[in-house]
């Protein structure tokens, strides 16, 4: 895990989030604060409401009662042109990457440049996309193929790419390692650890899988009973009783995953 320091000023905060659909409730009085500058893991079991919460944050679902604030500004209830400054500060990478099948991945990297900044040169807007394609760690012929020509890996870093299109602060990942094998889900944790600290980023991640929390995550939060149960480092989460918790980090992934991180804190530095 890292252990280099943030700050402790919140960049997202949630306060009393209801969320449903019709009768079913998703959320009941969710709490949840996110500090700048760290990577803040989102774990729970199926039906919890882990992109649901995503979304309410972002303003894609609008929740039946409750505060959401980003940058220190409510997200709720407001205008979508009322938004537009703020949501240029974040990128998201939807799950399975969200593509557009008939755009290229430059020009898929475009679409946001394009809706904010509608004047930009055509050139410019080539050289950005260019660089984001190269950022995200595909190779630069990858921006001319069309999402059908990419893997899965391919496709998930085509999303991140235009994900970092505007120089977001803030970027929500939405089980960015599903599908991947092993070595693509610890490419992937080890580009977005580097993407991080190199542009100072926040990132909001929702993931299963339990090496992503142990090689990058700071904090997690536990999503049960419709609301965060727990939030802390690993770690701290392990020292707590809850049986959904114990189950999941001590079970036989998290003994895997432990077991991973033992090797590699043990390891020659240069095999790391």
């Amino acid at each position: 895990m890292r252990s280099n320091t943030q700050d402790d000023e919140p960049v997202i905060v949630v306060r009393g989030l209801k969320s449903a659909f019709g009768e079913q409730v998703v959320h009941d009085g969710l709490d949840l604060s996110v500090r700048r500058g760290e990577i803040f893991g989102v774990v729970g079991g199926s039906g919890t409401g882990k992109s649901v919460l995503m979304r309410s944050i972002i303003g894609l679902q609008v929740p039946v009662e409750g505060e959401v604030e980003v940058f220190g500004q409510p997200t709720i209830g407001r205008e979508e042109i009322e938004l537009t400054d703020l949501t240029k500060r974040w990128g998201v990478l939807f799950q399975g990457g969200a593509l557009f099948s008939t755009l290229t991945v430059a020009e898929n990297v475009q679409v946001p440049i394009r809706e904010f900044y509608p004047n930009l040169d055509g050139a410019l807007l080539d050289e950005i996309a260019a660089y984001k394609v190269v950022m995200s760690g595909l190779p630069a012929d990858a921006g001319p193929k069309f999402p059908a020509e990419l893997s899965g890996g391919m496709k998930k870093r085509a999303g991140l790419a235009r994900a970092l299109a505007l120089d977001p602060e803030l970027l929500f990942l939405d089980e960015p390692t599903a599908g991947l094998d092993p070595i693509g889900a610890a490419a992937f944790d080890e580009l977005t650890k580097s993407l991080q600290k190199t542009l100072g980023l926040t990132v909001f991640l929702i993931t299963h899988d339990l090496d992503t929390l142990y090689a990058i995550c700071d904090r997690v939060a536990v999503l049960a009973d419709k609301k965060v149960i727990a939030v802390g480092t690993i770690d701290e989460l392990l020292a707590l009783d809850h049986p959904w918790i114990q189950e999941y980090f001590k079970g036989p992934r998290g003994r895997a995953a432990i077991a991973t991180v033992e090797r590699n804190d043990h390891a020659p530095e240069g095999a790391k």
